[in-house]
């Protein structure tokens, strides 16, 4: 097989928010750099993010003056005190710059009548530690990920980013035991297979929700990057930490914004009461995603459920008045028509908890470089390896993300990595060499599909692995469902390495393209089960039937996976560098 190289200052692995941020802060000081995005930039998966972007702006008339600290307090109270508070810190108090730096690239947000930035009320966000609801969350309506992703997009063009569209990566290439001398590719279109080298290579590959059944996850989000960290011997972290979306459309997943309820939106069982007021009185719809997912799934195994399968909820806003919801929340609106068959105008919204964001990812440091752990224990930093966005694992997020904080992490330490890896070429970053073994062991995955005569099918494989997924490892887990779920998933990873690709085809062949997500997506999901068993406890986004108490004494720490299951514990970072940290403390609802 004849295999092309191309070289380069710096990858960047993914199209979306992330990847984009990294790519225009090297492209911009003229640094040589690659994107390499499997569809075009601007249908990755940052294009679907409605609800906004969080800053301490101060913006909305009600609330008077907002601040940075704050915004870190809510971060670390809606993490179950597990994110690393230097990192939050860090994106906190650069929230309100990033913001008005994409106002002035051309994101055209939403606005009050006296021209400033338009903030609405977002779940867990709070004024003075807790005591006030604040409106934080800046948006452009409810498309504000669309505008994010067309506005970085059009700086990168400008900033002549080299653009590898429809490009599928298949692994990392090592250089030795710790270092990254680029990556093999596949072109789509044709099936060329070629060698990226670069001195950097930043992952930017998104999420992997696709391991459920029911998700808000674009068909994109299989966890690719995750799965090159694994196979190429690093570990991933806290894993176990998946995000169920309170509003995600009855029988599709499709998201349904939490600005729905950041406007005054509210949910309903079929009593027709607002059951949040009993769950969180506090913050009643407005309490962190975790908590609403849960009272959401207890009303339904309660028995007061909607609809003749009593196995959903309602989210009611026609309360707001047509103007507000064309207004405010016109794609949410076209959603529920289009997919539920409702206008909200009129009618509430079928709705149920859906898979929708993984805490957990490649364990980084604020800077962006990619960690894994010696023999010892200690963190070692992977030479030429970056990881950003919802692949990494800062931890900004802990055991639960607050809405409206991915878009704010993707763009902030997008931006932090691509300026570390500045520097890091400044101060004279070589290009590590790879032999021709770390190449064919690149390229072993791709021959195993290629060479493969007699097997299951994907699909098939796939189907089960989600099932699998959603019964033993969703809102509420056991330690009976997950042993067996973990027995069930071992047996598909092996009946996988026996699996067969029919069309060896070389164009545009999305056959070839499925089987090799899945690879990743069972990787991902193996992850996720070996580390949601052994967490004892229930935590954020984490929640056991049989260990239904948070445990601080054993559990308050990070945990890296590594693709042979080992397990290795990481500190949670409890030192901000200016401010005092933020003592562990139970959540208030």
């Amino acid at each position: 097989m004849t295999i092309s190289t191309f070289e380069f200052d710096v990858l960047v692995i993914g199209g979306g928010g992330a990847g984009l941020r990294a790519a225009l802060q090297l492209g911009a000081s003229g640094r040589k750099v690659a994107v390499l995005t499997k569809v075009f930039p601007t249908r990755s998966h940052t294009v679907a993010a409605q609800g906004g972007i969080n800053a301490a702006l101060g913006n909305h008339p009600e609330d008077g003056d907002d601040d940075w600290r704050w915004h870190m307090w809510d971060t670390i109270m809606g993490s179950d005190s597990m994110a690393d508070q230097d990192a939050v810190e860090y994106m906190c108090k650069n929230a309100p710059a990033t913001v008005y730096e994409l106002e002035h690239m051309g994101l055209p947000f939403s606005r009050f009548d006296d021209g400033r930035i338009y903030q609405r009320a977002f779940g867990g966000q709070s004024r003075h530690y807790g005591k006030d609801l604040v409106h934080r969350t800046c948006a452009s309506a409810d498309r504000t990920g669309h505008a994010m992703l067309h506005t970085l997009y059009q700086q990168n063009v400008k900033a002549n980013t080299n653009f590898f569209n429809e490009w599928f990566v298949l692994d990392l290439v090592k250089a030795g035991d710790n270092a990254i001398a680029g990556v093999m590719a596949l072109n789509m279109e044709n099936g060329e297979i070629a060698f990226f080298k670069a001195r950097a290579t930043i992952l930017a590959t998104g999420g992997a929700g696709r391991i459920y059944q029911s998700t808000t996850n674009a068909h994109i989000n299989t966890g690719d990057g995750l799965g090159m960290v694994l196979r190429a011997g690093f570990p991933l972290q806290d894993m176990e930490m998946w995000q169920f979306h309170p509003t995600g459309v009855y029988g599709t997943g499709i998201l349904v914004t939490e600005g729905c309820r950041g406007e005054g939106g509210y949910l309903l069982n079929k009593d027709g009461e607002r059951f949040m007021e009993r769950y969180a009185p506090h913050l009643k719809d407005l309490s962190c995603r975790d908590i609403v997912s849960r009272s959401s799934m207890m009303e339904i195994l309660d028995g007061k459920g909607c609809g003749p399968n009593g196995d959903h909820v309602m989210l009611k806003i026609s309360h707001l008045g047509e103007d507000i919801i064309n207004q405010r929340l016109p794609s949410v609106r076209k959603i529920a028509m289009t997919f539920a068959g409702v206008d909200p105008v009129k009618d509430p919204i079928p709705v149920l908890p859906t898979c929708h964001y993984m805490m957990g990812g490649v364990p980084t440091n604020f800077n962006g470089q990619a960690l894994s752990i010696d023999q010892n224990g200690n963190d070692v930093v992977i030479e030429g390896l970056y990881a950003a966005g919802e692949c990494a694992c800062v931890s900004v997020h802990g055991a639960n993300r607050l809405g409206a904080n991915s878009l704010l992490d993707i763009v902030v330490f997008g931006r932090a990595a691509g300026i570390h890896v500045e520097e890091a070429l400044d101060a004279g970053l070589t290009q590590h060499q790879a032999s021709q073994d770390d190449i064919d062991a690149a390229m072993s995955r791709y021959q195993r599909w290629e060479h493969s005569t007699d097997g299951e099918k994907v699909h098939v494989l796939r189907d089960e692995m989600q099932a699998v997924m959603q019964q033993s490892f969703g809102v509420f887990r056991s330690a009976d469902k997950m042993a067996e779920g973990m027995k069930q998933l071992t047996q598909l990873r092996e009946r996988l390495q026996h699996a067969v690709l029919e069309d060896k085809s070389k164009a545009f062949n999305t056959a070839r393209i499925e089987a090799l997500e899945l690879d990743n997506l069972m990787a991902v999901a193996m992850a996720t089960a070996v580390q949601a068993n052994a967490r004892t406890e229930s935590r954020g986004a984490h929640s056991r039937y049989d260990y239904p108490d948070r445990d601080d004494k054993n559990w308050l720490k990070h945990v890296a996976v590594f693709d042979d299951g080992q397990l290795h514990d990481r500190a949670v970072n409890m030192k901000p560098r200016e401010v005092e940290p933020v003592p562990v403390q139970a959540r208030e609802h």
